[in-house]
């Protein structure tokens, strides 16, 4: 059931981002693609392979920031949809929810949860309020709130991949060895640093673009 749910989450988090693009054609293809290729590796048990230099999550980490860097750069303002871009983060909600069951599994450290480090679900929370006050209101967020919403965002964001890249068992592990961060050398979960938060941190960096060209 979890595993359903997180493929679920990672099939939405990409149908937003895409239609957040303004549907751009390169996001579809690539992402098309990129799922495939990391859902093959997991599936295979690839990522499972935790004692060698350097480690092989970062087959995922590094191309996942080239394509950030890529589509932030390429993606056009006028385009942009931060209805779609907002409603990314209320999926962070649910993605606690997976890493709190993953965390009753043994799956991942208490500390990647919201009764550890995790700060997110404030974000997520904070995401439906704003999401339906520009559906309703029909009018855009204070510039300076929304920038500094999208900045304790990405703070969140860091502070958590910091401490699951930290908890998962590699030559570079630092926490949690009692119970270490094993989910997202698996499928579904390897989607989570490969996929979803990409997709989060790449919403949060168009929508602070999108305010800076604001007038």
């Amino acid at each position: 059931m979890t595993e359903i749910a997180f493929i679920l989450i990672t099939l939405l988090s990409f149908a937003l981002f895409y239609l957040g693009s303004g549907k751009d054609k390169r996001v579809l293809i690539f992402f098309l693609f990129w799922i495939l290729v990391v859902g093959i590796l997991s599936l295979t048990g690839f990522f499972q392979r935790t004692d060698v230099l350097p480690p092989r999550l970062l087959l995922v980490v590094i191309p996942s920031v080239f394509y950030i860097i890529h589509f932030y750069k390429k993606l056009k303002v006028e385009s942009l949809k931060v209805n779609y871009l907002l409603a990314i983060h209320i999926l962070r909600l649910p993605i606690e929810l997976v890493l709190y069951f993953l965390f009753l599994q043994k799956k991942i450290p208490v500390i990647m949860t919201f009764h550890g480090w995790n700060f997110d679900i404030i974000i997520g929370n904070t995401a439906i309020i704003l999401w339906v006050y520009i559906i309703i209101s029909k009018k855009a967020l204070n510039k300076t709130f929304f920038k500094l919403w999208n900045i304790a965002g990405i703070i969140f964001l860091s502070v958590i991949v910091f401490i699951a890249i930290l908890s998962t068992p590699s030559p570079i592990q630092k926490f949690a060895f009692d119970q270490p961060n094993i989910a997202i050398l698996q499928f579904p979960f390897a989607f989570l640093p490969a996929v979803v938060v990409p997709i989060v941190l790449i919403s949060h960096l168009l929508c602070l673009k999108a305010l800076k060209a604001r007038k």
